[in-house]
């Protein structure tokens, strides 16, 4: 079976493992285990290795390299390759994966290194890119013939563009040779040529002890030479010796210079390349042979430093590697052609050593308290000019700055306890912080006050005594009160007095209260006659509450009324009415209380017998009423005073020490705040307090929480900003400024410690004695130096010191002040470092000496006249003729004065219009949120000035007396937000009774414009109208009809005797204002509901004299819920005056059936809508309250007294008040510009400097927008682009001889240019260029001179290098395969004499990786017509280029050659199957012969279509017209099976038959279609009958020309 788990206590190689091992037969079966071979049975147990988690860090997967890219085909045994190659053949490739010990690399199980994770893949696919051919350019043309006469050789040649890759084919021939003979020869050809050999390396010649004793082995022991007489040589060296000596002090251990001397050879050489004897080349002056020059020497350093400590000594899991540097320095520099020193300083990455590292310092964001909520920063344009700033509540801003501090310095809370105020952490660079910025601004609240609010006062009580326990004197009060309706902020203190009281006379707490009187019952048990009324009483408190009768027992109990009851003929009155209301609630000696009661007469007397009815003054009676003066008192408060100390607990707080800490709302302990309170008569002053009753009377003192006092904080000063050093152009360091800054991150309050005056310091910095840098300085040349005499004595001018040599001079590095410094400084941070040789010439008596040029003579005026320098022959020189050539050597030079004229011109675009900038913020300061920053108004804007001198070459604008810029005023138009009218006044409530609601609206005054603040969402009718609409209670009982007593009955069937009969009776019917006294004043009916208005008139019969008299009616009894019609309501009356004999009165009980909706009511609350958010008037935003009401409805709908709801007990459970929101109006907020970017440009004209600010706030609700510009830019001033630039190489030159091995030279000169790549750049003087660094393209190595060979006549020579080609990336379009970009470039061979072709060498080609190559494809093209200058067929560059190679390797197509004869017609070409055909749109027209004839473009059949009024024309044009097939068997080809064209190419008849049919077809389609489709007329008739009984009705389309 398969091994188990490796077990066993110790983690490594002690483990064991088992497995089951059992005997099978072949068949599978398991069988008894003797029946297998004992010999042979596998172990069931083995050692093994038990792997353990710390095993991780010791063992991993080695991963190998990946083998080599092997075609898929090659694996599969038998595949066919594919012949075709497409971007790349698929491939596998393989590589060795093994578990190893970390430590030593040695291979340990793969179970070890799979427990962990599992095994690396071993082969994954790869591509076998395709072969790249080899791809060259087209040919030059031809070169001229390499002789005048004879026979010559014309060369033409091309270069690689693509080198071979993958296995590709090689590179064609680049040189293509022609033989020429432009005619024979005149005389005989030169046939030798003098060639020049390379120079030999530099050697050092031998010393003279060395020669000597080489001449002494030749001579043998000579005799010596006469010590005074000596030969040149020594003469050298002695000189030689006394310039070492006096130089030595200059030298510097850095160089090591030695001049040495080199020879090169000089041969005769004939055409076909073989050396003859130079005396065959002509006799002329022989080149130099020997020359001095300076032994090169390598550039040694020494060996590299220790690696310096990690720039990184902290943990940072950012970026957890830092960087270190090791350095080496330079013993001796490289001179002449040695090797130039190697890199001096190195850095690579490393981790901070250590385990125990310190964590880096991090940084993060902190923030200073918050600032007061302001709301005015909410406020609209409009507002802040309308609304007055005090008293603001609502939703507002508050702002904080931010500013960055080092993370984990110290991280104490220390606002909490203010002894730690010093450890706030210190302000630094705000970059240094990366993570968000916090907010800087946020929304806040300031609690709008609730006013007070009171309800109407109540009625006028009865006269109680001021205190019921205490019931002495006979003096009280009548009270009456209201209550408070809304709860105010800051407690009741600032809502007005609850209670007023009116001192009265003969008070009692409780008193009888008559309920009713009973049935007047006779007296002596008569059946009519005078009689009394007993009263039924309870006994109420001054609240008006029923108590124990018990407690009325001292009031007088109410007596027992007289009355009468009317016997048959007597006059029958009805029951007096209540009394009415007091018409006054006072008396004063101008005004006193009164009311009235009033009784009718029912019935009158029977003539003689009964009772006489009363004169009408005896049915109205007056009393006075509300007797006592008009004198009301209450109590009057005084606003609470500050809240200070408790006195009596103050000694306990004071003993404690210092005030205990604040808790979170910063509230300290407990105080106490007082109030006066005073009694006030109205409408006359203060006066003594026991006027007003002891009861209500407020309390004059109240706890309070004393705030806790807040000290300033602020954070210490942030470190010193940086000092950078810069120098001016006279060397001397610019004076400059730093400065450090702390912030106040706690405002103080409650009497804290103030903050400190100064927040922000300045001091200037220190200026260094010596403006920081380096430069070389240069000694003076020694003296040339030239071979030694032995070496060239046999040249010409050997015994004079003349010709030829070298001189060197020592370089030092100085301190700009000129202090000497360390070499190691200038190589760092100076230029280049000066020449420290150079040729010179020692001039030979033969040689004319000259003096230096003089300095030009001065001008008088610019661009007017010349100006002169010269200079003077030395010494002999003056004598000798050749020197008086003034053609060799002029002594004079005229040149025109310089003419200085500038023009300047404007360039490129306008900037941006920019405001003018105030003071600026720097790095440390804390990020503020703007406030009201400028952001508007006029500002400037600028465009670039150039200045050009007359040359149009670029220089600085100051030679223009410009500074730069045209500047130009311009305006950032100011925002204007959306303008409103005020509120209008509420409207009355929409119902007079129950809920309504009332509106308010403003309307559009001024739209918004350049990105003011959005107008609120607006009525979609006029889009001007802003709605307020908020729910309004009206009291259904406010208005009530009052009946008067009915009048005197006018009866009508004058029965005047008996003055009884049918009658009407009328009253007067009024609509008044109900008050808490009763109906006060008349005011206009429609207030009243009409449905309750009673009856003004009634009819009915006045009883006679013996008749029954009834009292009126009683009020219905109210039907019992729910209503139906088996329910009856009940109204009652009583006989006042019983009938006579015989008569009967009628029923004394009226019934009827309750019908719903007629005199039976279901009632239901209805609740309203919510209204809109209502804030306080004081405020913009913020928490405000929606509110909503409950209605009682009838279930006839109509809205009713809450009462009645009320006395049904329903069910209400609704929240009438829910807080809402209403959005700020943030207007965005803008951090301020950030300071000018550095120039996008160092020089030229497109320039730009830009700045960016950032969104701070953004706007929320209808907040003002953010503006779109949060980029500015300006252009810089334009300097000009200076820059070094090579000019061409010169020719090869060999000097005075024809060909070898020469020189080729090119200058370093200065440029300037505006910039622009297209532009043109033009030289101008070198000191313009002086303070850049010497360095072409960013190559710093400056080579001015180089070796080059000039063929000799007849040679075959390899040309010079070709330019890189450009970049081109191997790939394959559209695959997505690339394997890299590559350039090359080649040499070609060029031959000029045809016998030397044997002797040619090989052309060259070198390829280089580049970056950002073009992918091209290659595809063939052939040419229409054969031409002469290019081939019929041409492999061509997807860029256009024709090129030799790339092209797929199949048949390219054939030329029209091909076709006999050939297709000469116009838009005909050759097809494959070489026929002649024609091009697409044009058909063949064929010879009785079957050839073409010609080709005719396709008939084009215009046909105008029906219901176009433009008549577009719809243009039909055969595509691909075939060719007969019928004609020519076997042509392939397109066919026409119908010739639309006769043999004489005119078009046949029945084409034009065709044409006409198929256009009378179309028309009488078109015509069913209209016919189709039309609507049938109605019939005359009908439609004037419509017109008649149809109103006229205008359609009104919303157009304004309506």
């Amino acid at each position: 079976g398969p091994w188990g788990r490796c077990m066993g206590s110790d983690c490594g190689p002690g483990g064991s493992q088992s497995r089951a091992v059992w005997c099978a037969h072949v068949d599978g079966w398991t069988t008894l285990h003797t029946n297998c071979d004992q010999a042979q049975r596998p172990s069931n147990q083995r050692n093994c290795f038990r792997v353990c988690d710390w095993h991780k860090d010791l063992y991993d997967w080695q991963l190998g390299a990946w083998n080599e890219c092997v075609p898929v085909s090659a694996r599969t045994f038998g595949a066919a390759r594919q012949f075709m190659c497409s971007g790349g053949e698929e491939g596998i490739q393989t590589r060795e994966v093994g578990c190893t010990l970390k430590a030593d690399g040695s291979p340990a199980e793969d179970a070890i290194c799979e427990y962990f994770e599992p095994k690396p893949r071993l082969e994954q696919a790869c591509l076998i890119p395709c072969p790249q051919d080899c791809v060259v350019t087209e040919y030059s043309p031809w070169t001229s013939c390499s002789k005048t006469c004879g026979t010559g050789l014309r060369n033409r040649v091309r270069s690689v563009l693509v080198p071979p890759l993958f296995g590709g084919a090689s590179c064609p021939n680049l040189t293509e040779f022609q033989s020429c003979k432009p005619g024979a020869c005149v005389g005989p050809e030169g046939l030798y040529s003098l060639r020049v050999g390379p120079w030999t390396p530099c050697v050092l010649p031998q010393t003279r002890t060395a020669r000597q004793a080489k001449r002494r082995k030749g001579k043998g022991q000579g005799l010596r030479e006469r010590g005074g007489v000596k030969d040149p040589e020594t003469r050298e060296l002695i000189q030689k010796k006394r310039s070492r000596n006096r130089l030595n002090r200059q030298e510097s251990p850095f160089w090591d210079i030695q001049v040495g001397y080199q020879t090169r050879e000089v041969a005769c050489i004939h055409r076909n390349g073989s050396r003859v004897g130079r005396n065959l080349c002509i006799p002329r002056e022989l080149p130099l042979t020997i020359q001095s020059c300076i032994l090169p020497k390598d550039c040694q350093v020494t060996e590299w430093t220790d690696w310096s400590s990690c720039s990184k000594a902290c943990a940072d899991p950012e970026s957890p590697r830092g960087t270190r540097t090791r350095r080496r320095q330079v013993l001796q520099f490289s001179v002449g052609e040695g090797a130039e020193c190697p890199v001096l300083e190195e850095t690579e990455s490393c981790e901070p050593p250590g385990g125990s590292v310190p964590p880096c310092a991090s940084y993060t964001w902190r923030t200073t308290e918050w600032s007061n909520c302001r709301v005015d920063l909410l406020l609209s344009q409009q507002d802040r000019r309308r609304t007055n700033m005090t008293g603001l509540c609502g939703g507002g801003l508050q702002t904080r700055e931010v500013y960055c501090v080092q993370a984990n310095a110290e991280l104490l809370k220390y606002l909490n306890n203010l002894k730690e105020k010093d450890k706030a952490s210190r302000p630094v660079e705000n970059q240094l912080c990366t993570g968000p910025i916090p907010n800087r601004s946020q929304l806040c609240q300031i609690p709008c006050p609730i006013d007070c609010e009171v309800s109407p006062w109540g009625a006028w009580g009865p006269c109680i005594f001021e205190n019921c326990n205490d019931q002495t004197g006979r003096k009280g009060f009548k009270l009456r009160k209201r209550q408070i309706t809304n709860e105010p902020t800051g407690g009741l203190g600032s809502c007005p007095h609850l209670v007023e009281a009116m001192p009265c006379d003969e008070p009692s707490c409780y008193k009888w209260q008559l309920v009713s009187l009973d049935r007047c019952i006779p007296d002596d048990g008569k059946q009519c006659g005078p009689g009394t009324q007993l009263p039924q009483v309870q006994c109420i408190s001054s609240n008006g509450e029923l108590v124990d009768r018990g407690l009325c027992s001292s009031s007088a109990v109410l007596e027992p009324v007289s009355c009468e009851v009317p016997c048959a003929r007597d006059c029958v009155l009805s029951d007096w009415t209540p009394w009415s209301t007091c018409s006054q609630t006072c008396s004063s000696k101008t005004v006193e209380g009164k009311q009235m009661r009033t009784r009718s007469i029912l019935a009158y007397n029977a003539g003689e017998g009964g009772s006489l009815c009363p004169n009408s003054s005896a049915l109205q009676e007056v009393r006075n009423c509300n007797e006592h003066a008009c004198i009301v008192y209450h109590w009057q408060t005084g606003p609470w005073g500050p809240c200070t100390e408790d006195p009596s607990t103050a000694p306990l707080n004071t003993s404690a020490g210092t005030r205990p800490a604040a808790d979170a709302q910063g509230l300290c302990s407990m105080g106490v705040q007082t109030r006066k309170v005073m009694c006030v008569r109205v409408n006359v002053g203060q006066v003594p307090p026991k006027k007003c009753p002891e009861g209500p009377r407020p309390s004059t003192m109240r706890p309070c929480q004393l705030p806790c006092k807040k000290d300033c904080i602020v954070t210490p000063f942030s470190d010193w900003t940086e000092c950078s050093v810069s120098c001016d152009s006279g060397g001397e360091a610019v004076k400059r400024k730093q400065s450090r800054r702390r912030l106040v991150i706690q405002t103080p309050s409650n009497g804290g410690q103030d903050c400190p005056l100064v927040l922000e310091e300045e001091r200037d910095c220190e200026v260094p004695k010596v403006c920081p840098g380096f430069r070389w300085k240069t000694h003076k040349w020694r003296k040339c130096q030239l071979v030694p005499w032995v070496l060239r004595k046999e040249t010409p001018g050997a015994q004079e010191m003349c010709g030829p040599g070298l001189q060197t001079r020592a370089v030092s590095c100085r301190q700009l002040d000129g202090t000497q410094a360390a070499i190691s400084e200038c190589l760092k941070s100076a230029k280049a470092m000066p020449a420290i040789t150079q040729r010179c010439q020692l001039p030979c008596q033969d040689d004319c000496q000259l003096t230096n040029w003089s300095k030009f003579s001065s001008c008088t005026a610019d661009c007017v006249g010349v100006r002169t320098r010269k200079r003077a022959l030395i010494g002999r020189s003056k004598k000798k003729d050749k020197c008086k050539n003034t053609q060799m050597y002029p002594l004079s030079e005229t040149q025109y004065c310089p003419c200085d004229k500038y023009n300047a011109q404007p360039v490129g675009k306008w900037s941006d219009c920019i405001l003018p900038e105030g003071g600026r913020a720097d790095g440390t300061a804390a990020m503020k949120v703007q406030g009201d920053v400028k952001e508007c108004g006029q500002g400037y804007r600028y465009q670039a000035m150039v200045c050009y001198d007359q040359d149009s070459r670029l220089v600085e604008t100051s030679r223009c007396n410009s500074h730069g810029y045209i500047e130009e005023a311009c305006i950032i138009p100011c925002p204007s937000d959306c303008k409103l009218s005020e509120w209008s006044n509420w409207s009355r409530c929409s119902k007079s009774c129950g809920s309504g609601v009332k509106v308010r609206s403003k309307w559009l005054r001024e739209k918004p414009y350049n990105g003011g603040r959005p107008c609120p969402k607006l009525d979609h009718i006029n889009q001007a109208q802003v709605y307020e609409v908020v729910p309004c209670q009206s009291d259904c009982s406010q208005y009530v009809w009052v009946a008067e007593p009915w009048s005197v009955w006018k009866v009508s069937n004058v029965d005047l005797k008996e003055n009884c009969g049918e009658g009407v009776q009328t009253r007067k019917v009024r609509c008044m204002l109900n008050t808490v006294d009763g109906p006060s004043e008349a005011v206009e009916d429609y207030l009243c509901d009409p449905e309750e208005m009673p009856l003004g008139a009634r009819e009915s019969r006045l009883p006679c004299p013996e008749d029954c008299v009834l009292n009126d009616w009683g009020a219905w009894s109210r039907c019992s819920m729910p209503c139906s019609r088996n329910n009856s309501r009940v109204r009652t009356a009583y006989a006042l005056r019983y009938p006579g004999v015989g008569r009967q009165c009628p029923e004394l009980s009226d019934r009827e059936p309750c019908s719903l909706n007629l005199n039976c009511f279901n009632y239901f609350y209805n609740i309203t809508d919510w209204s809109t958010c209502q804030l306080s008037p004081n405020a913009v935003c913020g928490s405000g309250i929606k509110t909503r009401m409950l209605d009682c409805v009838r279930s006839d709908g109509k809205s009713v007294d809450i009462k009645f709801c009320e006395e049904l007990s329903l069910e209400k459970n609704w929240q009438m008040n829910v807080s809402c929101t209403v959005e700020c109006p943030v207007n965005c907020q803008l951090s301020e510009w950030s300071v000018w970017s550095e120039c996008s440009q160092t020089c030229g004209l497109e320039g730009k400097m830009q700045r960016q600010r950032t969104v701070v706030q953004a706007s929320q609700g209808d907040g003002r927008p953010c503006p779109a510009q949060m980029e500015q830019w300006k252009p810089c001033p334009v300097r000009p682009c200076y820059q070094w630039q090579y000019s061409p190489w010169s020719e090869c030159r060999v000097e005075s001889v024809v060909c070898g091995h020469g020189t080729r030279y090119r200058n370093l000169s200065c440029f300037v240019s505006d910039g622009s790549g297209d532009s043109e750049s033009s030289m101008v003087d070198e000191e313009l260029c002086s303070s850049l660094e010497l360095a072409i393209n960013g190559d710093k190595k400056i080579i001015l001179k180089e070796a080059c060979t000039l063929p000799c006549p007849g040679e075959c020579y390899l040309m010079e290098w070709s330019d890189w080609s450009s970049c081109v990336n191997i790939c394959v379009k559209g695959a997505g395969v690339d394997f890299g970009s590559v350039q090359v470039r080649s040499r070609a061979v060029l031959a000029q004499e045809p016998e030397n072709l044997q002797l040619c060498p090989d052309q060259a080609w070198e390829s280089q990786p580049c970056t950002g190559g073009e992918c091209f494809e290659y595809k063939w093209f052939s040419s229409g017509r054969p031409n002469s200058s290019r081939p019929a067929v041409w492999c061509q560059r997807s860029d256009g280029l024709n090129v030799t190679g790339g092209c797929p390797a199949m048949n390219p197509p054939v030329d029209n050659s091909s076709c006999d004869p050939p297709c000469l017609m116009t838009k005909s070409f050759c097809s494959e199957a070489g026929v002649c055909m024609c091009e697409e749109g044009f058909t063949e027209v064929l010879s009785p012969a079957g050839q073409l004839d010609q080709c005719t473009p396709i008939p084009i059949l215009e046909i105008p279509t029906a219901g176009d009024k433009k008549g577009d024309v719809k243009t039909s044009r055969a595509i691909n017209p075939t060719l007969p097939t019928t004609i020519q068997p076997g042509r392939t080809g397109r066919t026409w099976y119908l010739q639309p064209y006769g043999p004489d190419g005119k078009l046949k008849m029945w084409v034009y038959g065709v044409a006409a049919g198929a256009f009378v077809l179309l028309i009488f389609i078109v015509s069913m279609i209209y016919l189709a489709c039309k609507k049938p007329k109605r019939p005359q008739r009908q439609r004037q009958q419509n017109n008649r009984l149809k109103p006229l009705t205008l359609a009104y389309d919303g157009d304004t020309d309506m």
